[in-house]
């Protein structure tokens, strides 16, 4: 699916599920979603990626992210301090995070857009239903609404 904005933005997702990565790899692949995919496995990572820290100091193999999918239920730092630590930094807090996780807890999602997130996305567990999320998830951030990649990347 190639859109207006998404050959440019590249997309960090932050998950530690190496089964749920597959599938929304191969979800990706089949809805055509073209942009740039790095991955890290835990919160700590999140952080180094952002700040070009330890093994991501590259910034042209690490660029800053245009989007972030980010798990709540990670090792090392949760998603949720990893939400509230990005949303505090003034250089990171403008990149969109979308929380895409299994956990349905009503908590969870309240405390999350308390803070800052963008989305919040119950991870589907079937293949086809994991396309679906991916194709309107590309046509939303991708086609319709504008992302402020031009701010991220200074």
């Amino acid at each position: 699916m190639e859109t207006k904005n998404s050959k440019t933005i590249p997309i960090l997702i932050a998950d530690d599920d190496e089964e749920d990565l597959m599938l929304l790899q191969d979800a990706m692949e089949e809805s055509r979603l073209i942009n740039p995919l790095h991955f890290v496995v835990n919160g700590e990572e999140v952080m180094d990626f952002l700040l070009n820290r330890g093994r991501f100091s590259d910034k042209e193999l690490y660029p800053k992210p245009g989007l972030i999918l980010l798990d709540l239920n990670m090792p090392k730092k949760d998603g949720r301090e990893v939400l509230k630590e990005i949303k505090k930094n003034p250089q990171l807090k403008s990149i969109p995070i979308v929380i895409l996780t299994t956990s349905k807890a009503e908590e969870d999602i309240l405390r999350t857009y308390d803070l800052g997130v963008n989305s919040y996305i119950t991870k589907p567990v079937s293949f086809n239903s994991m396309v679906e999320v991916v194709k309107s998830f590309s046509k939303y951030w991708f086609e319709i609404v504008s992302i402020p990649y031009s701010i991220v990347v200074k």
